[in-house]
């Protein structure tokens, strides 16, 4: 259990807490009205962890934990890797690693109409963005952005699909591009796709490239922006020996 106290709130911001853990100590801070998110409890003027993860924190006020998980819950505008299960009547229904598999409309696609739409195969790959959410009810999908276009959306051809934690898809997703992506981007050439579900997509010309970069991936998670660029460095060199 963690017990050294913050007295500063931004210390242990993106750093990793555990259960116990103080976060922060109002007493520090007077005449700021703080925001708790998830993973978070307040004892008087002791703000400390519940659970395992990172700090994080958005501005102006707001302060959660963020874990990495296996189990994925869907919320609105995420964007998604899909596998289609089935389709009934007007309606695919896909795995995305929800507690519950979502609907995908066979007319949620760019210029999609009764007579004419796009025709999938059981276990087709879909990149999807999660259009509605409701308690109790299966979330709807769609293969459009909110101005009808297809846009980065659509079937996944060939490539190589791996599951990983959300966190760690989340990372990938994140803005700037992060050290690993940025680090084989400079030497390899590949396609890639995340889902915010804890699923990743690769492709290249070569499988050789795509086992690298999914490695390269995959041992991202727990690494630092400066140990990711040197763990590309060497998965580089092995294939230039």
């Amino acid at each position: 259990m963690g017990t050294e106290v913050s007295t500063s709130p931004t210390s242990l911001i993106d750093q990793t807490v555990v259960p116990g853990d103080v976060v922060l100590d109002l007493s520090n801070m007077t005449n700021q009205t703080i925001k708790l998110g998830s993973g978070l409890r307040q004892d008087n003027d002791v703000i400390s962890a519940m659970r395992a993860g990172k700090l994080r924190y958005s501005k102006p006020n707001k302060y959660w934990v963020e874990s990495s998980h296996k189990r994925y819950i869907p919320r609105p505008e995420d964007h998604v890797l899909g596998i289609v299960v089935d389709c009934k009547g007007e309606n695919y229904w896909v795995d995305i690693k929800g507690p519950q598999l979502a609907l995908l409309p066979v007319l949620a696609f760019e210029g999609a109409n009764k007579r004419n739409y796009p025709k999938f195969e059981v276990s087709t790959l879909l990149y999807t963005r999660v259009v509605k959410t409701n308690t109790g009810m299966n979330p709807e999908l769609s293969c459009v952005d909110e101005s009808g276009k297809a846009a980065v959306f659509g079937p996944l051809k060939d490539g190589f699909m791996f599951e990983t934690s959300t966190g760690l898809s989340r990372m990938l997703l994140s803005s700037p591009t992060c050290p690993v992506l940025e680090a084989l981007g400079k030497k390899l050439s590949f396609e890639t796709a995340f889902g915010l579900n804890g699923r990743c997509w690769v492709h290249a010309a070569a499988p050789r490239i795509v086992i690298i970069v999914a490695n390269a991936l995959m041992n991202s998670e727990t690494l630092s922006g400066t140990q990711q660029r040197i763990m590309v460095e060497k998965l580089l060199e092995k294939i230039s020996d």
